[in-house]
């Protein structure tokens, strides 16, 4: 009887054992932000959907996309078919997120999307978008192709965690001017992007991005949000 006892007992040990090993094999999901380059990002929500905005750059294009967002039609930024397609892929580009002159909201693969002014002499008003994506409880700022726009003055307003600033100075501001925009929008975050023609990243020029919230990504750096 005691071995019976005993046998029961060091079982439920074991048992016991196994689920505690079990639980810690758990991960807590937390949405992720690839930097690609350029302009191009990977956004992988807390819930597994997967985000493409303006697709072009670098690498990672290898998990099915959910949505893929696109700020304007340039070759750089709407290579809609470099990301494999999901079976439900929603294709949000700057003719669904502008229409009749009016900045559009939506929701789609968990996410709440906003557009956004963006233009520069390069980059018809009434033809570019940036996005303010909303995931987790963190709201990032894509300003896509842009120099200072009038709208910035209100998304200090916005309580922004990221904001990503293009800073080439030839298609789109300089980094003087995607400073004092930093400092207009006033995230928590800013980080230069699309920084120079025909490189993912630009170690020099990211150091010239002087600003208090300036936070420097190269190409294949993540972020957890």
């Amino acid at each position: 009887m005691k071995k019976i006892i005993l046998a029961i007992l060091t079982a439920a040990v074991l048992l016991t054992g196994c689920s505690a090993a079990g639980s810690n094999k758990e991960e807590t999901k937390v949405a992720k932000l690839l930097y690609q380059g350029h302009g191009s990002f990977r956004l992988t929500t807390e819930n597994g959907k997967v985000i493409y905005i303006d697709p072009y750059a670098g690498e990672g294009y290898d998990e099915p996309a959910d949505l893929i967002l696109v700020t304007h039609m340039h070759p750089d930024h709407n290579q809609i078919n470099l990301p494999i397609h999901g079976e439900d892929c929603v294709i949000y580009q700057s003719s669904d997120a502008l229409v009749d002159g009016e900045y559009q909201m939506a929701d789609i693969a968990g996410v709440h999307i906003e557009a956004v002014q963006a233009y520069n002499d390069n980059h018809p008003i009434d033809q570019c978008v940036g996005y303010l994506v909303t995931v987790n409880d963190k709201l990032l700022y894509f300003a896509g192709d842009t120099s200072k726009t009038v709208q910035m003055t209100e998304l200090a307003n916005r309580n922004i965690d990221y904001a990503f600033l293009p800073c080439d100075g030839r298609f789109n501001m300089d980094i003087p001017e995607a400073v004092e925009c930093a400092e207009i929008i006033n995230a928590k975050h800013t980080v230069p992007i699309h920084m120079a023609p025909g490189k993912l990243f630009d170690e020099e020029r990211a150091k010239l991005f002087d600003t208090p919230s300036a936070y420097i990504m190269a190409d294949g750096d993540e972020l957890e949000l």
